[in-house]
């Protein structure tokens, strides 16, 4: 087998079992608190829990980027393994939140398996199968993401929350070992530059294409976490009152996950013939269109479907992004700009819930989908409109190498 499909293969493996192991705890730590006692202020402490991790990440992750293009992505990816192992250990051992609240601001600061993942992956495979292969990264993450809560909820209700958390930390360290002994990086050049993140946003700055894509993925990520804070509850409330509710809102709201795992590939594939605009484009104009068609539907069947097809289509958004990372910079910055990348991320990521919880707390929830949708269509308007520019970019840069 050719290095970067064995690459690609572990590597899948290995972001499967983190997005369970993450999704197979972090969705239930509302429920923890209460088993730990925390009655009073449950929401608030839910809340800040969620937004720490998100905060540190975004503080972080520029750094760790200028150390994966000194020393390689995967002793990166390992150190974020080990790291995430630790935490998860540590956190089934807690009694209080605050002791949670310090190792989820940990976990911002010193995890990153994902992005190294990613990071390494654009590194480390041939330029006509990049985006193939990032597509299939993404569906390592949906798949994991399906998984885990299944089988987090049935450690916790069999053993106990703690013991989930315990056996996520065990994922965690076999996927890291198997990095260790499976991947190997190649075509890494270390970075000569003894700069400074400081320097490393100016660099970033002057770099038009690379601010697209970070101006795209706090928009994008940002659209998205606005709709998480009312999704579960909008779900059961159009699954009415009956015993199954819960059921059916964790079937449905796996539906773009489980659309991700099978539409992803065709996408990526499609991105190496036709370019990642293009697919960035229909991507985001398919989750737009699909968000505000949400709103049209009163009984969950109805909404269930769209759900299934706005996800066939969003699918194809984050990996066109971090093609777009690979396609506009140079490998020696490669880490510094995946770490940019993920700290752009963590910024939707923080302000999303907080507009769509305070949306949802004063208006009708359909007002959550419409500003939604509207927010990727303007993610839309940016993409196309800047179309033109990137392709021009690409082509200097690709002239440039030749």
């Amino acid at each position: 087998m050719l290095r970067w499909k064995r690459n690609l293969w572990v590597l899948w493996i290995g972001v499967f079992f983190v997005s369970a192991s993450f999704s197979m705890v972090i969705p239930f730590l509302p429920i923890f608190l209460l088993q730990i006692g925390v009655h009073k202020n449950t929401e608030m402490w839910s809340g800040l829990l969620f937004s720490s991790a998100f905060f540190a990440g975004a503080i972080s992750s520029p750094f760790w980027g200028r150390v994966a293009d000194k020393y390689g992505r995967k002793p990166m990816i390992i150190r974020a393994g080990f790291v995430l192992f630790i935490i998860y250990t540590l956190m089934s051992f807690v009694t209080n939140p605050y002791e949670i609240l310090v190792l989820r601001i940990m976990q911002g600061l010193l995890s990153g398996f994902i992005p190294g993942s990613i990071a390494l992956i654009g590194t480390n495979t041939p330029s006509d199968k990049v985006g193939y292969a990032l597509s299939m990264i993404s569906t390592g993450t949906a798949s994991g993401g399906i998984v885990g809560p299944l089988l987090g909820g049935g450690i916790a209700h069999l053993v106990g929350n703690r013991l989930a958390f315990a056996s996520a930390g065990f994922i965690v360290l076999i996927a890291t070992l198997l990095i260790i002994f499976w991947v190997k990086e190649e075509n890494f050049t270390p970075s000569k530059d003894h700069g400074s993140v400081k320097n490393d946003v100016k660099a970033a700055w002057k770099n038009q294409p690379l601010m697209m894509v970070l101006v795209l993925t706090v928009v994008t990520t940002c659209s998205l976490m606005t709709i998480e804070p009312i999704l579960p509850l909008y779900i059961v409330k159009l699954g009415g009152s009956s015993d199954k509710a819960s059921l059916i809102a964790g079937i449905v709201f796996s539906l773009p996950g489980i659309a991700s795992a099978i539409f992803a590939p065709y996408w990526g594939r499609w991105a190496d013939k036709v370019g990642f605009q293009r697919v960035l484009v229909l991507g985001l104009l398919g989750g737009g269109i699909g968000t505000l068609a949400q709103i049209l539907f009163s009984e969950i069947w109805g909404f269930s479907i769209i759900r299934f097809v706005f996800g066939a289509f969003f699918c194809g958004v984050f990996p066109a992004l971090n093609g777009l990372v690979v396609k506009s910079t140079p490998d020696d910055f490669r880490g510094r700009a995946f770490g940019l990348n993920q700290t752009a991320n963590q910024i939707g990521g923080m302000i999303g819930p907080m507009i769509g919880g305070y949306i949802g707390g004063v208006f009708p929830v359909q007002i959550v989908f419409i500003v939604t949708g509207i927010l990727l269509l303007a993610a839309t308007g940016i993409a196309y409109w800047k179309a033109k520019d990137l392709n021009s970019s690409f082509r200097r840069k690709v002239s440039l190498e030749k």
